[in-house]
This record gives C-alpha cells, structure tokens and sequence, in this order.
C-alpha cells in the first residue's frame, strides 16, 4: 500500500534527524527512512548516522580513553602513587563506549516515537519525484509517497580499490570503533593510515593506549586546514610516539602465513619501496557520497560529477524544487553534526514553520581530537592571504606553556596560537587558532565573538580567566607578524 507524509526523510544521520523532529513540531506527517549497508568487513549499527556510530561519539570517547593514559603519567608527579607499567584492555574499553553508542540508537528512536514520527529500518530509493521504495533487510517493499522529501543520507569511507589487497584485507574507521579486540593482537606493529583528518585522531588515541602506531602520509597533512598548525599537531604526534611515513603512497597490501599484514609503499621523492608487517590496516583516504541506491538520475537530481555530491542552494534546495538536501552530502557543506543538524532544523522551519531564515556557513568552528587537540575559527592562514593578500593581513601569535604541563614536565613545544587579522581600519579578526589543552572548549567560547565580527582592539579588552590556556589567547599583542613565514607550505 501506499503511505502519504508531508514529508520524508532518507538518512536517519544528524542533519535528517533534526530536520525530521522539528517538521514534526509543526503538525505534520514525517516519516525517516534509515538503513545501514554492513561495511565491506561485515561492520554495521543502528539509528544515528556516522557521528554517534562511527565517527565523533566513540572517537572523542577514545581520545578521552588516550588522555587519561597520558594522565596517569603526569600523576606521578602530582603525588600520586601509580605501580608500573600501567597497562590498558582494549575490550573493556570498546565494550563500554560501544554500549554507550547502543543507548544513543534507542535514544533516537524513542525520540522519534515521542514525536509521532514513522521510522523505517529500510533502504529508500526514489521511483519517481514523490515515490519513495523501501527495501527492507529481508527484501521487502514498501511505497511511500510524500509532498516533500529531504536526502541526508551522508557519505561512507573510501577505500582505495587500486591498491592491491586494499579492500580484502583494510579496515576503515566504519569498523574500527566496533572491534571487540584490540586491532594490535601483538602489541607491536600496528595500523596503518593513509591521509585523512580522522587518521589523525584515531592514530593518537591508539599510541594514547600503548598500541605501535604507523601513518603513511601522501602529501600534507590536514588538508584545507592551517598548514603550520597541522605541522606542529603531526611534530607533536611523533614526540609523543606516532610514526610517520611522508611523501609515500601504499602499493599493495599481502596477507603472510601468520596472518599479519605486509604493507608495501613508495616514496614519492626517491621512487623507493619499502615493506613492513602489521597487525591490522586502516584506511583513512576521504569520504564518498552514499548515494549509489538512490537513484537519483531517474528524478534529475544533479550531482557534482566529481565529487559525487549533492548540489544544493542556499536554501538546501536541489535542482528538483521539493527535494531538498542536508548534511555530509550536500555541495561545498563542512562535514560537521552541528552544521547538518542546524541546517535541518533551518530547513523545516522553511517548510512548515514560515521562517525565512537561511543556514549561515560562515565561521564555524571545529576541533581536530590529536592527543594535542587543534581547535579553529574562521579562515586558515593561506585562505586569508589568498581572499585579502599577504600585504593586506596581520598575524598575531604566540608559543606557550600551559599551567597543567609545568609541574609534570610536560614538552609544550607545540603549544602554539595565532590570530589573522585584516589590516584594514578595526582589524576584524578572520581566524582563530589554538592548538593545546581542551582546544574545543576554548575556540567554542571564541567562535561568539569572532561570528559577532570580533576585532583584535576588541579582543585585547577582553580581560582572561586566569590561570587558562584561553587566557593567552588575550595576550597576543605580545608578538606579531605580517603574511606567512617560511614555515607554512601551501594548500
């Protein structure tokens, strides 16, 4: 039979949950339809997209897992007595966060029911503009029909199928979160990861608990964030452990007769291979569109051929006028929860609220979760100088020492912020960056200000808490510079 909503979500992920929750405050008839593909090594879960399954909710949890390791260190000279060596169960770990997450996907659908919203644990794609047909695990149909539809259905790691052994025998953070056992049975060699910010983030929380932890790297790291920033979070990760591979692109993948991994690789400047053996190989290249059962072409929903992406206006709106998009999946979009989740929101507002207001992309801000934490607003520095010019750009920025590391004698030689500043008349502050303890609490109380339109005058009559790491960030008249210097590489 058929089932008519005023609307219909595809993606029970951040931005469709959102969007779908607030068009039901208004009275109408919302249906979600959500399914997980199991990952290419049989990985899946329940309601909630990639951010409560797969990606910020178990990997903060992880780095926090890391942090208190380092912790347990720097206790010993607070006073406190902890016998040696300390030694840390993956299991009990993975057992408690992954519980955690099982409370959000119920969390999810009671929220849902509450709502009076219909949730369908089925694959959807589109029959006709307003047909929707849903697939269930066990094959069967459902048709569903609605006067408006909403695509939030994210995006899935890439792996990169032209390396030989890649897919057979890689994992990807889709699966890492959800290993019962530790991805270094040995406790000697450990993943690989290639790339990405996330390989980042999970290669720091794995050294965080003593696993031996290698990144190949093909080019710079962080991509499209601050480059000196990104160089001293990686010079930090390899003072506190990580081992790096730069300038070299993985070949192949074998599986040996003891059933470790053997990863081959070549250097990019001297054409060099080189091997190595490890006990589990993670992929971190990037994130693809899920959009390949959604059939998007029957109903002329374009796509950048490129990317894989929706394109979207500034109203969310896609070249179909009542399909709209949200999320990871859209066009040009950061690929951030609290961006989908406002902007779904936003966009049911439009809908059925007679709300006019659009979703505002501009400074938002974000944190990477490296054991030391990097967290910005606004524009990178190479981004500021591309926009305004180097002549037309000021820097302000500081190394220092936070509080917490003096007595434990921690190295803060990564410590570090800067703000870029435009030259012109107020000097509006164009991005903030801060890389050290708690960075994500730190920048979030900035990012007001700086959204405001914040100014550098304005900013240094802002009296600190004292004794912060934020308090520096009050202090930056200390030192200042012009344009970039010759430790920042490109984009």
């Amino acid at each position: 039979g058929k089932n008519e909503y005023d609307l219909l979500v595809i993606g029970g992920g951040s931005g469709g949950l959102a969007c779908a929750k607030e068009a039901a405050q208004f009275g109408r008839k919302v249906a979600v339809l959500d399914y997980v593909e199991p990952s290419p090594q049989g990985t899946k879960w329940g309601l909630g997209g990639t951010c409560v399954n797969v990606g910020c909710i178990p990997k903060k949890l992880m780095h926090q897992a890391a942090l208190l390791g380092t912790a347990l260190k720097d206790a010993q000279h607070y006073g406190w007595n902890i016998a040696h060596p300390v030694h840390h169960t993956w299991s009990v770990m993975a057992q408690a966060v992954q519980n955690y997450v099982k409370s959000l996907n119920w969390g999810h659908r009671v929220q849902l029911q509450d709502k009076k919203v219909k949730y369908f644990n089925m694959k959807g794609s589109f029959s006709d503009p307003h047909t929707i047909r849903g697939l269930t695990k066990g094959g069967k149909e459902t048709i569903l029909t609605a006067e408006k539809i909403v695509i939030a259905t994210g995006g899935r790691p890439k792996y990169p199928t032209h390396i030989a052994g890649a897919l057979e025998y890689g994992i990807t953070s889709d699966d890492l979160f959800w290993l019962k056992e530790s991805p270094g049975k040995t406790n000697t060699k450990l993943p690989v990861f290639v790339f990405y910010h996330v390989s980042l983030e999970c290669a720091g929380f794995l050294t965080g608990i003593g696993l031996d932890t290698t990144v190949i790297m093909r080019t710079i790291p962080l991509r499209g964030f601050d480059q000196q920033m990104a160089s001293l979070v990686t010079e930090y990760m390899e003072s506190y452990g990580t081992r790096f591979l730069k300038k070299c692109i993985p070949t192949k993948v074998e599986k040996l007769e003891s059933n470790r991994l053997q990863v081959t690789w070549k250097n990019t400047d001297s054409g060099a291979e080189e091997t190595d053996s490890f006990d589990t190989v993670m992929w971190a290249v990037g994130r693809a569109p899920d959009i390949e059962t959604l059939n998007l072409e029957t109903v002329g929903v374009q796509t950048n051929s490129e990317t894989g992406k929706i394109i979207v206006d500034a109203s969310e709106a896609t070249s179909v006028p009542h399909i709209y998009a949200v999320g990871d999946i859209t066009e040009g979009r950061p690929e951030l929860t609290p961006t989908a989740i406002a902007a779904g929101k936003l966009l049911a507002r439009r809908l059925f609220g007679q709300s006019s207001e659009l979703m505002d992309y501009d400074n938002v801000p974000t944190t990477v979760f490296t054991p030391l934490e990097y967290g910005c607003v606004g524009m990178s520095e190479e981004k500021a100088v591309q926009c305004y010019g180097a002549d037309n750009i000021e820097v302000y920025h500081a190394y220092y020492k936070p509080l917490e590391f003096t007595v434990a004698e921690r190295d803060a030689t990564q410590c570090y912020m800067k703000m870029v500043c435009s030259r012109e008349r107020e000097q509006r502050i164009l991005g903030l960056h801060f890389i050290g303890p708690n960075a994500g609490e730190v920048i979030q109380g900035f990012a007001l200000g700086i959204k405001c339109g914040a100014t550098y005058p304005q900013l240094m009559k802002t009296i600190g808490i004292h004794p912060t790491c934020a308090e520096e960030i009050t202090k930056l008249h200390i030192t200042k510079r012009s344009g970039l210097d010759a430790t920042v590489t490109g984009c």
